[in-house]
């Protein structure tokens, strides 16, 4: 018997060579220690030796991988010899006299196929079937008997391995944002490149790359050292083991092993997610079926759904479009979807860099990115993993895989910064400003890749990348501002009395005294805790911070709504067309960000929800808009983007509005079949967020209504719409879009001049909350104009 002692330090191949050695040797000894049965009457002599019986290793001896203090997993392969029985006994004996696990078993090849053709665990097992000693022929036909099993039955085992995967993978975790990873069972750990020759064998995907088995193969080598140094049979790489490991493979230090391991674990990861994706879209295509056109639909300029995946538009120009890779990736989140490979491939090749400053297409694309949350997740690793992330934002390389220290933290630092932008997400309906509290909660932990205080030292890094943006520079500030005191609420609320004045007077010098800042502070802490762990931000911590935001906002006198967007003046008309009650003008001006469309129409019924109903219909996003009345006659400036890159026609305009106003045009309808069309504009499933603000305008008695939607097209429409149809006329509007959320101000009232009560108010209220969910009321039914006489 080899000396086990020693199998740990040797090198893997190594210990391959004498593990199969010492398991030949009993195979051997099992055949010349058992005697043969008897010769049957009329039955052929016995037979002897290794006629008819194989020693097969499947699992890590099989693929020659075996790690120190790992157990064996061995099939004794027979063909019907009847002494088999005391042949397997013989050689598992001494394996656990020798205080070695084992997991064995004893099979015929049909018996070993028929198991594998059931259980997908131990189909997986046996694709790493490899001969250690006895019958060649008889283990090669086992081998060749699993593969033809494997690849019949893969219709119906590989849904089960992905599913065991996905299971393991909330259990356990992804390997590459976790500070204590388990190597083989973590999402992107060993195990999934074991998965991934396994549905390579099933020929349904290509071998895996040699980047993959790299990747692998590091992971192999960090877990073999961990084993090694901790002595036992463990796959989870502890804190206290991180540092010897890191020298036993020549590296640095621990930081520098994690982010290492966290690169693999990315790798194998983003491997297996578009394996699977192949896998599923391989299985669901019926055999011998007829060709048939897949369906692609746009999803915005240069980018279309194909199937479930985003692919770029036959006209699209990568090399001559910067803003093409946002916009895409924008699109796909939108619509929880993925870019397809190619796509991604073809993009990193050929997208040109992004102009600085950005220009406010590219800036708007990543604000409705990040504005998809949870969607957008999956789509930035996909950005990150091309390098394209790293395009945008070179200080990116500096924090991606970057390990963290704090226990309270489970991701790394480029992963935490995703997951509170995703965090952010879910909270830009209680902010005034959603764009400032999407980038803010992307960067402000940026600091954490430079030495020094990572709040202050991200502060001037963050000013560089927003400016970057394009960003004004009050916009700027505040946002330097944000990282640099994104601590502030969650350190005060807890280390200080919130109930001092004092206290409260500190965080307010700190903020500058700005009531948008203190706001945006609140929501960015909320953010960071949730995507901390549950133990930084707690209930009773975020009371605590809720309570002293309450305070600060309280000594500040409020908080102000804040203004942004762009600054809207009417265009002069080019488009003049004459209607029933008056002519219609339309004019269409080009800025900086897309086009500005004046229409000057006389009131009627619904005048406004028309308008914007006409600009959606035409496929033009609405960002800001304002309408404004006079005499008899409305005004109305509108700042739109081509959803497909179409500027605006004014000609088509004027006779779609004309033909709007004198009812020929069902809006309503044909809006309804737009949004059936284009799937992708489904808004978020968080609920609106309305409120009412009183305000006297001109000696009436006005209110304004503020309404936070997730932005789909038409909202605009709908929810002037539904204002209508409740009997309230629109004296002025402010729209905003920002990310995914759009924040519309609306001032009302009652024609007959009276308040808005609370039973109105409330009736109002589902209305527009029924609108933004996509109801259409018809304001021409309520017999009423939603702007005054």
């Amino acid at each position: 018997m080899p000396d086990l002692g020693s199998l740990p330090d040797l090198p893997r191949a190594e210990r391959v060579q004498v593990l199969d050695a010492w398991l030949g040797g009993l195979l051997a000894d099992a055949v010349a220690g058992t005697p043969p049965p008897r010769r049957s009457r009329g039955g052929g002599a016995p037979r002897t030796g290794t006629d008819g019986v194989a020693l097969v290793a499947v699992g890590s001896l099989g693929r020659r991988e075996p790690p120190p203090h790992g157990d064996l997993d061995l099939v004794l392969v027979h063909d019907g010899r009847p002494e088999v029985a005391g042949l397997a006994d013989a050689v598992w004996y001494p394996i656990w006299d020798a205080g070695v696990r084992l997991d064995h078993s004893v099979r015929s090849v049909s018996e070993a196929v028929s198991v594998a053709s059931t259980d997908v665990k131990a189909g997986l097992g046996l694709l790493d079937a490899r001969l250690v000693a006895g019958d060649a022929g008889l283990a090669a036909s086992l081998r060749t008997a699993t593969l033809a099993s494997w690849r019949q039955s893969a219709s119906r085992l590989l849904p089960q391995l992905r599913d065991l995967r996905r299971g393991r993978a909330r259990q356990v975790g992804e390997l590459a944002f976790l500070l204590e990873p388990d190597l083989k069972e973590a999402y992107g750990g060993l195990r999934e490149g074991q998965v991934l020759r396994a549905v390579a064998a099933a020929q349904l995907v290509d071998e895996p790359s040699p980047e993959v088995e790299a990747a692998y193969s590091f992971l192999l080598d960090v877990r073999d050292e961990l084993r090694r140094r901790s002595g036992r049979a463990t796959d989870v790489l502890v804190r206290q083991e991180q540092r010897p490991v890191a020298a036993a493979l020549g590296l640095a230090d621990e930081d520098v092993l994690l982010r290492e391991v966290s690169l693999a674990g990315r790798r194998l990861a983003f491997v297996a997610d578009d394996t699977w994706r192949r896998v599923e879209a391989a299985l669901v295509r019926r055999p011998r079926a007829r060709y048939r056109r897949v369906r692609r639909e746009p999803l915005a300029e240069g980018v279309v759904r194909q199937g479930d995946e985003v692919v770029l538009a036959r006209d699209a120009h990568p090399a001559a479009d910067p803003g093409l890779v946002l916009r895409g990736a924008a699109a796909a989140a939108r619509a929880d979807l993925l870019l397809s490979p190619y796509t991604l491939k073809v993009l990193a090749v050929h997208s040109p860099p992004v102009p600085e400053p950005w220009p406010a297409e590219v800036r708007w694309s990543f604000l409705r990115l990040l504005a998809s949350g949870r969607s957008a997740v999956p789509v930035l690793e996909q950005l990150d993993q091309e390098g394209l992330l790293s395009r945008l934002l070179p200080e990116w390389d500096h924090v991606r895989s970057l390990p963290q220290r704090h226990p309270w933290h489970r991701f790394t630092v480029d992963r935490h910064l995703v997951e509170a932008a995703a965090a952010a997400a879910e909270l830009t309906r209680d902010v005034d400003r959603p764009d400032l509290l999407l980038v803010a909660a992307l960067l402000h932990d940026i600091g954490k890749g430079w030495p020094g205080d990572h709040s202050v030292v991200g502060e001037p890094i963050t000013a560089d990348v927003a400016t970057r943006m394009g960003f004004a520079p009050a916009d700027v500030a505040v946002l330097g501002t944000l990282v640099r005191h994104h601590l502030l609420l969650p350190d005060t609320a807890t280390r200080r009395d919130i109930d001092d004045p004092a206290t409260i007077e500190r965080v307010a010098d700190t903020i500058g005294r700005d009531a948008q800042v203190l706001q945006l502070l609140h929501a960015l802490a909320q953010a960071d805790g949730a995507a901390t762990s549950v133990s930084a931000w707690s209930p009773w911590k975020a009371h605590l911070v809720a309570h002293l935001v309450a305070r600060v906002q309280a000594h500040l006198g409020g908080t102000p709504v804040a203004e942004s967007g762009p600054v809207l003046h009417p265009t002069e008309p080019s488009v003049t067309q004459a209607a029933e009650d008056g002519a219609v003008t339309v004019g269409v001006e080009d800025v900086a960000d897309g086009q500005q469309v004046t229409i000057g129409a006389p009131d009627a019924p619904g005048l406004f929800s028309r308008l914007a109903g006409v600009l959606a219909l035409n496929q033009l996003d609405v960002r800001a808009a304002k309408v404004n009345v006079s005499g008899h006659r409305t005004t109305a400036v509108f700042a739109v983007r081509p959803r497909f890159g179409r500027a605006p026609q004014p000609t088509i305009l004027a006779d779609a509005v004309r033909a709007a106003l004198e009812g020929t045009l069902p809006l309503a309808e044909r809006l309804r079949q737009r949004e059936a069309d284009y799937r992708q504009d489904a808004a978020r499933s968080a609920p609106p967020r309305i409120s009412w603000h009183d305000s006297e305008v001109s000696g009436e008695a006005t209110s304004i209504v503020e309404v936070r939607a997730g932005d789909r097209a038409g909202l605009l429409y709908r929810l002037t719409a539904a204002l209508a149809a409740e009997g309230l006329d629109v004296t002025s509007a402010r729209i905003e879009t920002l990310g995914a959320d759009a924040a519309d101000y609306f001032y009302v009232c009652n024609p007959a001049g009276c308040p808005i009560d609370a039973e109105q108010r409330a009736r109002v209220e589902a209305a527009l909350a029924a609108a933004s969910r996509g109801a259409v009321p018809d304001p021409a039914h309520s017999g009423r104009s939603d702007t005054p006489d």
